[in-house]
């Protein structure tokens, strides 16, 4: 879960104005995907409707369904956007950090910060839709699976770099102090389970 480099899009050799098709087609895209993300947190992906989405974000049915070819396109552009925020609020402000133990600590303040701050309305993304798609298949379960295990070997990379001798397990025991946080967060509304959270994963190296 390394901080993309998105290319620039190339001028236009002709000269020509882009397509405002497309613009206006790329702006539903996303506007879509933001707000399925979003409501997966609090109601699932599998709660996501055509007509829901358009009454949260203005767009007509029609206008959604030209840019996402059924339900389970819109799904996967959820999962897509939710990975772009993770990595804009958690991943993305901690790569500064030295490798090992100063980048574990800023990526585990930065997850605290991330909850607090409610980029997800109903908690972290990752955990909910974790639970909603643990036992089933399919391109949408494959595609969470992806992301837990793309977050996982993040943790894994940077305790080795700050010496773990068994990084697996220790990244197994922040996950599960963060998604428990995330949930309790969720139910109680205490910031002091996130804290906790943050001060339990430290302590897995000592930190």
């Amino acid at each position: 879960m390394t901080p993309d480099t998105p290319d620039s899009p190339a001028p236009r050799a002709d000269g020509r104005r882009p397509d405002g098709r497309r613009a206006r087609g790329d702006r539903t895209r996303h506007e879509v995907a933001l707000q399925a993300a979003l409501s997966a947190t609090v109601y699932g992906l599998d709660a996501l409707t055509v007509g829901t989405l358009a009454a949260r974000t203005g767009h007509s049915k029609s206008g959604i369904l030209t840019v996402f070819a059924n339900r389970e396109a819109i799904q996967l552009a959820a999962v897509t956007e939710a990975r772009v925020l993770y990595r804009r609020h958690v991943v993305e402000p901690s790569w500064p950090a030295a490798p090992g133990r100063p980048r574990l600590r800023a990526l585990l303040d930065n997850w605290v910060a991330y909850q607090r701050d409610g980029v997800f309305p109903g908690g972290c993304f990752i955990t909910t839709t974790s639970v909603e798609y643990g036992r089933r298949e399919g391109p949408v379960a494959d595609a969470v699976r992806d992301l837990v295990r793309e977050w996982l070997h993040l943790l894994e990379s940077e305790l080795s770099a700050a010496g773990s001798r068994f990084p697996a397990d220790d990244a197994f025991r922040i996950d599960a102090y963060l998604r428990a946080a995330s949930t309790r967060y969720q139910l109680f509304g205490d910031d002091a389970d996130l804290e906790r959270a943050g001060r339990l994963s430290l302590a897995v190296l000592g930190a």
